[in-house]
């Protein structure tokens, strides 16, 4: 039976329903539109409230443990997990499971950060009354301004709204994106004070992309040892072809007796000095190299390698790694950046 009604409900002839000429694409836009007013109404409104709850935050030794129940518990897990991931320590503790024993992991020096829609949620008010017990200082994120929560905590922030973005005006949608945003810009405001970093953020994301950017160093994904490329000044084109092909790097490195960089002698120079050369064999490799070529230390990050390839008048897809003397360590190519995954 309750699935035939399922079936007849959703099943219906459309002229049981409300007709609409607005179509769906249209009817987005207005939706989109209420969150965005809010949004616009909420950075209007931010006030004193808002300094004093960073303040809050930024004095706080521990960490941040966030609580809220249902779509207000999405948010404030949402807000535990940013705060975590730019410099604050952070945590979310889900009211219930306060209540039953998970509290013990709040310590004096933590702070509390709130959200509840109503400002009423027993639950959300019991962790409230048990930071209180603990002497934590707390911050609550409401949707209303005279409400239990936002009263009893430390500082109240407005994350009110006029009108949900849900047609009936009942679902928290408008509402939950302020208060997800009232998150960001206190993690956001939090970074600031701090000084934190884009190599700080990339610490706590070592396997994401941005980490690999931050930390990739040249002598983790240059050629070294046997597979340099190296011919001295002065060695005939002979040997330097045969180094050029057997190694495949697509460039040789030119360097005196004691490793110092003298030049570079690419694919590209082969083919010029072939069609310039009758006796190109003899040729020595000094003179026909690109003198005094553009390098990078061992211990520079992989992107500065590949920005130094990119911005060149000319592109070039090798450069000579040198250590803090000058003396060629490796060559590292444009392929391998790529192949990084920069």
């Amino acid at each position: 039976m309750g699935a035939s009604k399922i079936y007849s409900f959703v099943n219906a002839p459309a002229v049981e329903r409300e007709e609409s000429a607005v179509s769906s694409i249209e009817f987005a836009r207005q939706t989109l539109k209420k969150e965005i007013v809010a949004l616009e109404e909420l950075m209007q409104g931010l006030g004193p409230a808002f300094d004093t709850a960073v303040d809050l935050l930024c004095a706080a030794t521990g960490k941040v443990i966030t609580s809220g129940l249902g779509k207000s518990g999405i948010v404030a897990g949402k807000a535990a997990a940013t705060f975590s991931s730019t410099g604050t320590p952070a945590v979310f503790l889900h009211p219930v499971e306060a209540m039953h024993g998970d509290i013990g992991l709040a310590q004096k020096n933590d702070i509390g950060l709130l959200f509840s829609n109503s400002g009423e949620t027993k639950e959300v008010l019991e962790v409230l009354q048990a930071f209180k017990r603990l002497g934590l200082k707390t911050i609550a994120v409401v949707g209303r301004k005279r409400c239990s929560l936002g009263e009893f905590a430390d500082c109240s922030l407005d994350a009110g709204v006029r009108e949900e973005a849900c047609p009936l005006n009942l679902s928290p949608t408008s509402s939950v994106i302020v208060a997800l945003a009232l998150g960001d810009a206190l993690a956001a405001c939090l970074m600031r004070r701090r000084g934190f970093t884009e190599e700080d953020y990339s610490r706590l994301h070592p396997s994401g992309s941005l980490g690999k950017k931050l930390l990739l160093r040249v002598k983790e994904i240059m050629h070294g040892g046997d597979d340099l490329p190296q011919v001295i000044t002065g060695t005939p084109m002979s040997e330097t072809l045969y180094i050029l092909t057997s190694k495949a790097m697509g460039a040789v490195i030119v360097t005196d007796a004691s490793r110092t960089l003298c030049g570079v002698y690419t694919d590209g120079d082969l083919k010029r000095t072939i069609q310039q050369s009758k006796d190109f064999l003899d040729v020595k490799v000094n003179e026909v190299m690109t003198a005094d070529p553009v390098a990078i230390r061992e211990d520079r990050l992989a992107v500065e390698a590949l920005a130094l390839m990119e911005n060149r008048l000319s592109q070039i897809s090798v450069l000579p790694v040198v250590d803090k003397e000058n003396r060629v360590v490796g060559i590292v190519r444009l392929h391998d950046l790529v192949r990084a995954g920069l």
